[in-house]
């Protein structure tokens, strides 16, 4: 004899369980991305604040300023640590975009076991309040330690990895893919992929905007400066 078996109807479940066709909500604190299209996407809202959050990218694009930088301008007043970053931060840029230079600290370390070590321990200092670290070499459960770091000590966390490492598996909350937009989309638009959230899979890339709107009009007035100059030159 079989027993009929009814289907599970939606107001059946408890409102604090995640349903898999749905875009969970926030199990914690999140911060704004800085653009409400990506905030639309995000479980919560925004960026989860005591998470591993993954940021893949091809070979020699860097991104990840312009995707992360409205958020950590808004982190705190802590210290942002950069561990393994490819190249300088240049603070004057940076500053102009609300990231004050005297919150940068740069670990310029090269060895991967030094950048995980390096990484950890700013997850457990009380004045940092993010962490961004660039890990080309580093396994599942490497990754997993630095998760239970930042969910421990509440900390922002960004771990940029290269594009090939879509293939192996990852502890990370949410993990997306960033690369400048492809010809026919707005000069300098960002496009930017879930590989990994809570919720249904997201078909369409994200296409966000080039600059952000105070960043826009500070070069729109530089440009305007720039042409009233040149005209009173000629005149």
């Amino acid at each position: 004899m079989s027993a009929s078996v009814s289907p599970l109807r939606r107001v059946d479940v408890h409102s604090d369980v995640w349903q898999a066709d749905a875009l969970a909500g926030a199990a914690a604190r999140v911060l704004a991305t800085g653009d409400a299209t990506l905030d639309a996407q995000l479980p919560g809202g925004g960026w989860p604040l005591g998470a591993l959050i993954e940021v893949l990218q091809p070979v020699g694009v860097h991104s990840e300023w312009r995707l992360l930088l409205p958020a950590l301008a808004r982190s705190g007043t802590g210290a942002v640590v950069l561990v393994g970053a490819p190249q300088q931060p240049f603070g004057p840029a940076l500053g102009a975009q609300g990231l004050a230079c005297r919150r940068l600290l740069w670990v310029d370390e090269q060895a991967p076991a030094q950048r995980l070590w390096a990484t950890e321990q700013a997850l457990r200092c009380a004045d940092v309040d993010a962490v961004l670290a660039w890990l080309v070499q580093v396994r599942p459960e490497q990754l997993r330690r630095l998760q239970i770091a930042a969910a421990e000590f509440d900390k922002l966390l960004f771990v940029l990895r290269p594009e090939a490492a879509q293939a192996e598996s990852s502890p990370a909350a949410l993990r997306l893919w960033a690369a400048p937009a492809p010809p026919g989309h707005n000069d300098g638009a960002l496009e930017v992929r879930a590989l990994k959230r809570r919720g249904p899979p997201l078909v369409q890339p994200l296409h966000l905007a080039a600059r952000p709107a105070c960043l826009a009009r500070l070069l729109a007035a530089t440009e305007m400066e720039n042409a009233l100059d040149r005209t009173a030159a000629h005149a």
